[in-house]
């Protein structure tokens, strides 16, 4: 895993305030089936601005790339997200949060993880609380996340589970709980490899284990997905 720490974040964009941690963003979008690729534009969605938030209250301004791939709707494709996460790979990623899942499992996107996992890079993704595998969180090595209402600031639970491996903190944002967990998790992983550089991901996964605050699933009811 790489020691110089640089977050990668797969999402809409960011707020104009939180801008200037930013090393590098690109946007990628469809066009009459063709894939383009260009400068960030302002975040219309607003989920790439929460996810942000959430990640940065435990990460600190620790140095960001951003790969834009959500147009207003919210909707993406798995063209758009392999070839971000390529592009942070090239760009010196040491993880990636992804706060996103997909219903199919696209080769292309399968291939991208693969080939960013094997550059060494560290990939965190979203899986709702309950339904169906969405992907990439359901593909080998990823960390599947979701969302625990259990969780305070500064906290998350080792689920163990089908549907995701842990949980975090959700806040009170009217956003999806899977993604703000994934973004809080994600952070404190960065905050851990700030400090203690040279973990592999074995190692944090242990580590996250060892420390969570919660062990299984929620018993009533579980984070909105």
């Amino acid at each position: 895993m790489r020691h110089d720490l640089r977050i990668g974040v797969i999402d809409s964009g960011c707020a104009p305030a939180q801008a200037g941690a930013v090393l590098a963003g690109r946007r990628f979008w469809l066009e009459d089936g063709t894939l383009h690729h260009g400068p960030l534009q302002p975040d219309r969605l607003g989920h790439g601005s929460a996810v942000l938030a959430s990640l940065q209250a435990e990460a600190g301004q620790a140095p960001l790339l951003l790969a834009q791939v959500f147009n207003g709707q919210g909707a993406t494709s798995a063209l758009q997200v392999a070839a971000a996460l390529l592009w942070l790979a090239e760009q010196g990623a040491t993880l990636v949060n992804l706060s996103l899942g997909l219903q199919q499992d696209r080769p292309v996107l399968r291939r991208a993880c693969a080939e960013a996992q094997a550059a060494g890079v560290l990939l965190c993704a979203s899986s709702p609380a309950r339904g169906g595998p969405v992907y990439p969180a359901s593909y080998p090595d990823v960390i599947r996340v979701t969302g625990d209402a259990r969780c305070a600031p500064g906290q998350w639970s080792w689920l163990g589970s089908a549907q995701a491996d842990f949980g975090g903190y959700v806040g009170e944002r009217g956003m999806a709980g899977a993604s703000l967990g994934c973004a809080a998790l994600s952070g404190r992983i960065a905050a851990l490899l700030q400090q203690q550089p040279g973990l592999d991901r074995a190692q944090l996964v242990a580590w996250l284990q060892a420390n969570a605050a919660f062990i299984g699933p929620e018993r009533r009811g579980a984070a909105d997905a």
